[in-house]
């Protein structure tokens, strides 16, 4: 079990990679931290992250050839450091880095977080920069055998003292820049080394190292995923997130896919760790990709989403642009009674998977509350049910007293009938309850 007490319930906040791919700037990270102040901050929401490339002078100038420019313009420290960009973070100039943004964000009353990749830059290895508080250079901790298949921007760090030492000033300027949450990057699986060693699981134990060694709590989030069941304890030891899929896109066969791993995953969630499902593609997406565009989840598919999401106790991160956002999909994303399934003392539980049906409760192991979801995985309408007897709740022998339930997306109460829970549920959607 991870043992740094950071993050007892799953992280809840936005993410800028979903609308903005590689070229979100300050301005448009801000808005985005005010929105979520004004509007999802009381609901749980406080994670405000800059994805993957910010410290790119030349992001998506070509991306309809390349979405990570080999040998772009990249801004670096003397230690070989990767910094923000000054023309996309003006406020980083002068070497502040991430500091006057994330004060800002933290004056709201919420939390910083960056994207990371695994390793150091190619250009600081190339250019043999030093390593900050070590006789040795970039070089000679680079390993050159351990690249990402996708980014060509760094090499992976041989586990050497002067390689942890590497680490270790990368997290201590995060630190001095306030940053809370860490998404890093070809390290929670790789598509490119299966069979060879992957240098990523000892990185993943330096990280965790320079984390307790910086003197600020720091979430730690893996990606990409799937992440790898026979490897669990090592997530759960060393990380407080790892993505239990690849990238997750607004389509019905991923979403159904999910069903799958979080069976899979459900016995890990945990105070501290957490199984990924990745993030919430809602609202308006895409603009950095060149294809703005409404999410292409029908409602009964978002509410699928959501609620499986918070069965599970799945990290919650947006992928819209929030100040985009129309009210039906805010109101899927503050729906209090369900947000509430991600409590401390909750644990989430498949009790049912078939081709055409899902069932998972999710009780409040102190108060004894449950919550009950009914998934129809078909692509017809369809009358499910699960009884109390099922669901492990007993009944009074000869007890005609039903039970109440409340529907927490429509806000209807009804009761079981001959203790049985009924529903009519559209094609890829959920009926979900508060049980008594």
């Amino acid at each position: 079990m991870n043992k740094n007490g950071f993050a007892v319930t799953p992280p809840m906040g936005w993410n800028s990679y979903d609308y903005y791919d590689t070229t979100v700037n300050e301005e448009q990270v801000k808005a985005n931290a005010d929105y979520m102040a004004a509007h999802l901050k009381e609901f749980g929401w406080e994670y405000v992250v800059v994805d993957i490339e910010w410290y790119s002078n030349d992001a998506g100038a070509k991306r309809e050839r390349f979405q990570y420019i080999p040998f772009g313009d990249i801004e670096m420290d003397a230690y070989g450091r990767l910094q923000p960009s000054p023309g996309r973070f003006p406020s980083s100039a002068g070497g502040k880095g991430f500091a006057p943004l994330a004060e800002y964000v933290h004056n709201l009353g919420l939390k910083f977080g960056i994207h990371i990749m695994r390793g150091i830059p190619r250009k600081a290895a190339h250019e043999n920069c030093p390593v900050f508080g070590t006789k040795e250079t970039a070089a000679e901790i680079a390993d050159p055998s351990s690249i990402c298949l996708w980014n060509p921007d760094m090499y992976g760090v041989i586990g050497s003292e002067a390689g942890q030492a590497y680490y270790d000033s990368l997290l201590s300027m995060y630190a001095a820049w306030g940053v809370d949450f860490i998404k890093c990057d070809d390290i929670c699986d790789s598509r490119l080394y299966r069979t060879e060693s992957f240098s990523g699981w000892e990185e993943t134990r330096m990280l965790h190292r320079a984390i307790a060694r910086c003197g600020r709590p720091i979430v730690l989030s893996l990606s990409p995923g799937p992440a790898h069941i026979d490897r669990a304890w090592e997530y759960c030891t060393y990380a407080n997130m790892w993505r239990i899929t690849d990238d997750f896109w607004d389509d019905w066969s991923l979403l159904k896919a999910m069903f799958v791993r979080c069976e899979m995953w459900q016995d890990h969630v945990r105070a501290g760790c957490f199984p990924d499902c990745d993030m919430l593609p809602v609202g308006r997406l895409g603009k950095g990709f060149g294809q703005e565009r409404m999410t292409k989840f029908s409602i009964e598919e978002q509410k699928t989403m959501m609620t499986l999401w918070c069965m599970f106790r799945s990290p919650l991160m947006i992928g819209a642009e929030l100040t985009l956002l129309d009210e039906r999909t805010l109101s899927l994303l503050t729906n209090r009674e369900l947000l509430a399934c991600l409590g401390e003392n909750c644990k989430g539980t498949q009790v049912r998977r078939t081709e055409e049906q899902a069932v998972w409760i999710n009780e409040d192991r102190t108060s004894g509350r449950l919550c009950v979801a009914l998934f129809n995985l078909s692509d017809e309408e369809a009358v499910l049910s699960v009884t109390l007897e099922e669901l492990q709740r007993t009944v009074a022998p000869g007890s005609e007293k039903e039970t109440v339930l409340f529907e927490l997306w429509t806000g209807e109460e009804s009761h079981t009938v001959s203790h049985r829970m009924e529903a009519v549920v559209p094609a890829h959607g959920v009926r979900v309850y508060r049980v008594g």
